[in-house]
């Protein structure tokens, strides 16, 4: 009996110490990230260590700037009333991040919201995430919403899909511009996934790692200068 009491409080001390090795690893980050979406951020049919907001911060990383693993608030699904939603109930203190990146509305065309509704609720989002970034609207940036219409699950709408993505991004891009938020267009990338099959993943409707790679390409240069720069 007194064996087992030895082995379990060397279990014990073991664990605390794993736990206090990760808290030192992440205490030694210097930059946290905030991604919010949908199944484009939270990486749908692909590993986590291809989402596209893991891609960033790992670029970033051998580029020499520690960046956290991202917090992303994001599921497979939601439209921009869901994101808020989820941004109320995930961060319920203020909580201030060096990245936040905004990715939200296919399902808000998808479902048939009006774009009206979407822009209301996408200057909320804008809003929380200005609150949350460290450096306001400079640290925030947006990711437009891909094209699936060339994907096989889109691919019979493909003309209506593409029309009405145009719309919901020219808003999406608006809205960016009057809170002074950097507006990536990633749009024309997914598009390129009508000639190239290896652009979409096995579900047939969502962007493959690769494709999330070419997504950071645009990103990555600009955002190593900016967190240089503070």
């Amino acid at each position: 009996m007194k064996y087992i009491y030895i082995l379990i409080s060397v279990l014990i001390l073991t664990s605390c110490g794993s736990g206090l090795n990760l808290e030192t690893e992440a205490s030694k980050m210097d930059y946290s990230f905030l991604a919010l979406g949908d199944s484009y951020t939270i990486g749908e049919s692909v590993p986590e260590n291809e989402r596209w907001p893991v891609q960033l911060a790992a670029q970033l990383n051998e580029r020499g700037l520690k960046v956290a693993p991202p917090k992303i608030i994001a599921k497979t699904g939601w439209t921009t009333r869901n994101l808020i939603d989820g941004i109320n109930t995930e961060i319920n203190v203020q909580r201030d991040f060096d990245l936040v990146s905004i990715c939200i509305g296919v399902n808000n065309q998808y479902q048939g919201k009006s774009i009206n509704e979407y822009e209301t609720e996408l200057r909320e989002i804008f809003r929380k995430a200005i609150n949350h970034s460290k450096n306001l609207e400079k640290g925030v940036f947006a990711v437009s919403i891909p094209d699936y219409g060339v994907t096989p699950f889109g691919q019979a709408r493909a003309e209506e899909i593409r029309a009405q993505i145009n719309e919901f991004n020219d808003v999406f891009r608006s809205v960016a511009e009057d809170f002074n938020v950097a507006f990536y267009n990633i749009t024309p990338i997914s598009r390129e996934a009508k000639n190239n099959s290896s652009l979409i993943a096995g579900d047939g409707l969502h962007p493959s790692g690769l494709m999330y790679k070419e997504w950071v390409a645009l990103i990555v240069e600009d955002f190593k200068i900016k967190l240089s720069e503070n």
